[in-house]
Order: C-alpha cells, then structure tokens, then sequence
C-alpha cells in the first residue's frame, strides 16, 4: 500500500454538494497522503473555510477506507491546517470511532454517504 494506490481509491468519491468527485474539486490530492507502516493519514481540503459539509467528506473519506483496507491500517483523516474554521472540531468527529458509527446509523446520513461512494459510470 502507498500512497499512489489510496489516493486511486478515494479520487472518484462524489462530493456531497457539487456534481463533481473529490479529486475534480481539488478536495483530495496524491501529495496529502502517506502510508507509514500500519498507518494511513489523509489530509483533505474543503473547498470554502466554513463549508458545512466537511465532517460529511470526512465520513465518506473513512468508510471508504475502512471498507477498503478493513483493520488491517490504522486510518487517520484530517482537514487540512487552516482550511477549515472548526478544523479541530471536524477533525474530533471525524476520527472517533463511536461518533462515525453513530453517524452511519442514521437513515439519511448513510444514505448520503452511500450516494458519494457509488462507483462513476464511465
């Protein structure tokens, strides 16, 4: 695993707002990820400082990762220093583990996530 080959998995994730993938917006990039041993770290970057749907990206980037790499990485995603007002607050949501569950529990918030996630038709 490298950084090349998660960065392939999370490019084609749709954003929950706009028609376009996380890569298109300039969302996630190649160069904001690295692999060190058992651990994977993504730094992602909204595409406004007050963006409300951040935590929902932030969601979206762990599941799929999770479900991708299952317990085999330790999986740390974070919004990029400074690009974000309540960065310290999405990144705590974002990484903890019984709040992201809670999360998925909800009908329409895994619905939104199952709606990013979809596969791109090409």
């Amino acid at each position: 695993m490298n950084a090349c080959s998660v960065y392939d998995l999370l490019r084609d994730i749709k954003d929950p707002e706009f028609p376009n993938t996380l890569e298109d917006l300039g969302i996630v990039s190649e160069e904001k990820i690295t692999v060190s041993n058992d651990t994977v770290t993504v730094y992602f970057k909204p595409t406004i400082t007050h963006c409300s749907l951040a935590t929902m990206i932030g969601l979206c980037l762990q599941t799929k990762l999770h479900t991708e790499l299952g317990r085999e990485y330790k999986i740390d995603v974070f919004v990029e220093p400074g690009f974000h007002e309540k960065e310290v607050s999405v990144n705590k949501q974002i990484n903890d583990k019984e709040r992201r569950a809670a999360a998925l529990e909800d009908p329409a918030l895994l619905a939104m996530v199952e709606e990013c996630l979809t596969e791109p038709e090409y």
